[in-house]
């Protein structure tokens, strides 16, 4: 046993658990390491998974491995760092305690660092048939389903029935669903015409829909715009304005009344904090997050804090909370970090200020919008500046080799490299093969 390791057992340090390893719950760990804390971190995964590039795994452009970095890798070299695979079901914040599947945990100080989760918008209907992309299980779920849909139109008896197979909604005009237009009207433009040559490439439609009267409503009013230009140019069919109100597995129900026969709607609308029974006093429903205040301490509790997605702190020109980004929770998660230092060192705690670095987003080859302040870059240079900082903000050295050589190869030979229906994707709500012939 190292001697760097005998100083973290038997001494009385703070004992931190934190909740969730996504970008938030990785950097705390990360800042603690050394210091004088006993660090257990708890998640229902053994892996880190880098949401950014989901999309990419759904469309068949990069392995799940690629954006998965395993917890004890990254705690193995950490002697003060633990690291514990279950699904936590509450807090006793009067007991301090964690309770998960695997039993009960106590902890001095809490963090919880639990993400958020797709937002249905209480539409259980929707939740039930629509897919979504926030786990990499879901993301191979999504890769098969466009593939075995595919393979499903060729058999189809007539025109109305491939196209069933081949109309993708995706709702959503935020960075997630014009990732994932953008990147199927691409599949559509190589894969559909030179593989499936039986098939009308045209007979693909992907159509991406938003409520708001404009795309990544984030973004400045030019970037939004030429992200609607680019998509446009690729053939995807925007509708703004527009609202879903309900999906059965075949038909999609707009707020006017409209119908619109699909086979496959994927929901990207939007994001809600992940609660955890027990800190009730704390929740804001509507935002669906926890209230904390400026050093990310929740408001009705001691030595409990919430980082990212799941923590709703006001500041000023941030009235609503920050951006449900992962900048916003490594920001938080690195300011944690030194506040708890210094507490440790009996110094006061400072409060946490954000700072935008801004927002980007790609739409296909050659094709990104970039936000940076008042100035905003579009096509090629946003493009690689995209890449670029995917690939340095991904965890681990294996990852970055892989997935730049995943790309390299993709735009090279303009091919999407991944497409194996290894696990096939079962619908809940099946199409026969009278109603796939049903005209749209």
């Amino acid at each position: 046993m190292s001697q760097v390791r005998r100083r973290y057992e038997g001494l009385p340090y703070p004992k931190v658990v934190v909740i969730g390893g996504g970008f938030a719950g990785l950097e705390v760990v990360k800042g603690l390491n050394g210091r004088p804390f006993k660090v257990l971190l708890l998640d229902k995964q053994n892996h880190h998974c880098f949401q950014p590039l989901l999309y990419q795994v759904a469309t068949a452009s990069l392995s799940a491995d690629s954006i998965a970095h395993p917890f004890r890798t990254t705690v193995a070299p950490m002697d003060n760092v633990a690291f514990r695979m279950c699904t936590v079901q509450g807090v006793d914040p009067v007991a301090r305690i964690v309770h998960t599947d695997r039993g009960e945990v106590p902890f001095d100080i809490l963090i919880i660092a639990t993400g958020s989760a797709t937002n249905f918008f209480g539409n259980v209907a929707i939740e039930q048939e629509a897919m979504q992309l926030k786990a990499i299980s879901q993301a191979l779920d999504i890769r098969s389903d466009f593939l075995q849909d595919f393979e499903a139109a060729l058999y189809a008896q007539n025109e109305e029935g491939q196209r069933r197979y081949l109309n993708f909604v995706v709702v959503g005009g935020g960075p997630t669903g014009v990732e994932m237009a953008g990147a199927l009207a691409e599949i559509r433009r190589t894969i559909l015409k030179r593989e499936y040559r039986e098939l009308e490439s045209d007979r693909m439609q992907i159509w991406l829909i938003d409520s708001n009267d404009r795309l990544l409503g984030n973004f400045s009013g030019p970037s939004s715009a030429k992200a609607k230009e680019y998509l446009e140019g690729m053939g995807v069919l925007v509708k703004l304005n527009a609202r879903v109100t309900a999906y059965d597995g075949k038909m999609v129900t707009f707020d006017s009344g409209e119908r619109m026969a699909s086979h496959t709607l994927l929901w990207a609308a939007g994001v809600k904090g992940v609660l955890l029974p027990g800190l009730e006093a704390a929740e804001v429903p509507k935002a669906n997050r926890y209230e904390v205040d400026r050093n990310n301490a929740l408001v009705a509790y001691k030595d409990i804090y919430a980082l990212g997605d799941v923590a709703l702190m006001h500041e000023e020109g941030w009235e609503r909370g920050h951006p449900q980004v992962a900048p916003a929770a490594i920001q938080q998660a690195q300011w944690l970090v030194r506040n708890l230092r210094r507490r440790a060192a009996g110094a006061p705690m400072q409060p946490f200020a954000y700072k935008d670095k801004g927002s980007m987003a790609t739409i296909g080859r050659y094709k990104a919008v970039v936000d940076l302040g008042r100035i905003q870059v579009s096509g090629l240079v946003a493009w690689l500046a995209w890449m670029f900082v995917h690939l340095m903000s991904l965890v681990g050295y294996r990852n970055r080799i892989q997935v730049l050589a995943g790309w390299a190869w993709k735009y090279m030979s303009w091919k999407n490299t991944i497409r194996l229906i290894i696990r096939p994707y079962v619908r809940k709500a099946t199409i026969t093969e009278q109603e796939a012939a049903v005209r749209i």
